[in-house]
């Protein structure tokens, strides 16, 4: 339905009705237009034409962040947006306490090395590329900085790599997994590939740490079956790829999420906590985000906050807009910073 040419879409589109009432956590998800196909089919002509509320309101809200045009749609679409949140008063009054942490962290000097060097190659074709190759180029770059930022073998792609000592992500894991199996805690930890999934199961069995990992892959009856043995009390930490376990997973055994890694939209974050910040949880919820600092991570943890600012709006972005940045603003965006 938030694809307004999608079957889905336009099928709903024909069939007659007196009054129509959409139902949904995330009105937007990736972009604006999402929220204008909802409302296009609930409230024929509020937003106009695609094409003129891309102009008048999509482009200069997702791109220019002006919190005045921001707020001025926000109005414009309130008596037609019923919204409710957990945090509301009256909604959910017996959640506990959220405790929300940046946790940042250095480079090792192999991570820094990587970096350094993909980042010095990519940019020199970067430069002389352009069109949808450019494209193409920023996103692996944004891709490799964010495999090296977690570990090294998971850029490399190593088949049996060596991972203690290589990784800052993973030493701080380690740190906060050792505290919380100490006080009777469980955690999910969230990464958005798999295979880097993958080696945090090798690692943390390899240090006796009691764990699961659920991925796109995992059948449904295996699934089920990985969800029932967590919450009775089983492996206490879950491994999970962001994607394939964001929604519907019901895990309020966990008192921790670490995000081992950012994904570019918050929305997707904020859906992946609620595994564990939702009815029936009874203990505050500890969510660490793991960044590397003065890398790409860094900025892009910053960009999130600001458009954090404009969530009233329901917007979110992804990391589409930052293919379109200028040379010289994509070299500020992953230019490795500090000591190292």
């Amino acid at each position: 339905m938030k694809n307004p040419a999608s079957g889905t879409a336009l099928a709903l589109r024909r069939i007659p009705s007196a009054a129509r009432v959409a139902l949904t956590g995330t009105p937007v998800e990736n972009d604006l237009v999402e929220l204008w196909s909802i409302l296009d089919w609930t409230t024929p002509g509020l937003l106009g034409t695609l094409a003129g509320f891309r102009a008048r309101w999509a482009d200069p809200i997702a791109e220019r962040a002006d919190p005045r045009i921001a707020d001025r749609f926000a109005r414009l679409i309130a008596p037609f947006l019923l919204r409710r949140r957990k945090s509301d008063p009256g909604i959910a009054p017996e959640l506990p306490a959220k405790t929300e942490t940046d946790r940042p962290v250095g480079l090792t000097r192999e991570q820094a090395g990587l970096y350094e060097a993909v980042v010095a190659e990519t940019m020199d074709r970067i430069a002389r590329a352009d069109g949808m190759a450019r494209r193409g180029l920023v996103l692996a770059l944004l891709t490799a900085l964010k495999q090296i930022c977690d570990h090294p073998a998971l850029y490399a792609k190593e088949p049996d790599p060596v991972l203690p000592g290589r990784s800052g992500k993973l030493e701080l894991l380690d740190e906060l997994l050792d505290t919380i199996l100490s006080e009777d805690g469980a955690a999910l930890v969230f990464t958005q590939y798999v295979a880097m999934g993958r080696l945090l199961e090798r690692h943390l069995r390899a240090r006796g740490t009691p764990v699961q990992f659920l991925h796109g892959g995992t059948p449904v009856p295996e699934r089920e079956a990985m969800v029932d043995r967590f919450q009775r009390g089983g492996a206490a930490v879950f491994l999970l790829s962001l994607r394939a376990a964001g929604t519907g997973l019901n895990l309020t055994r966990a008192d921790h999420v670490v995000h081992f890694d950012r994904w570019w939209n918050p929305a997707v974050e904020e859906q992946a906590t609620d595994r564990a910040y939702r009815i029936g949880q009874t203990r505050p919820v500890q969510v660490h985000r793991l960044i590397s600092e003065g890398t790409v991570e860094d900025r892009i943890a910053a960009l999130l906050d600001s458009k954090r600012a404009l969530a009233d709006s329901v917007l979110a972005g992804g990391d589409g807009a930052l293919t379109e940045l200028t040379d010289t603003e994509l070299a500020e965006l992953v230019e490795l910073r500090g000591d190292r």
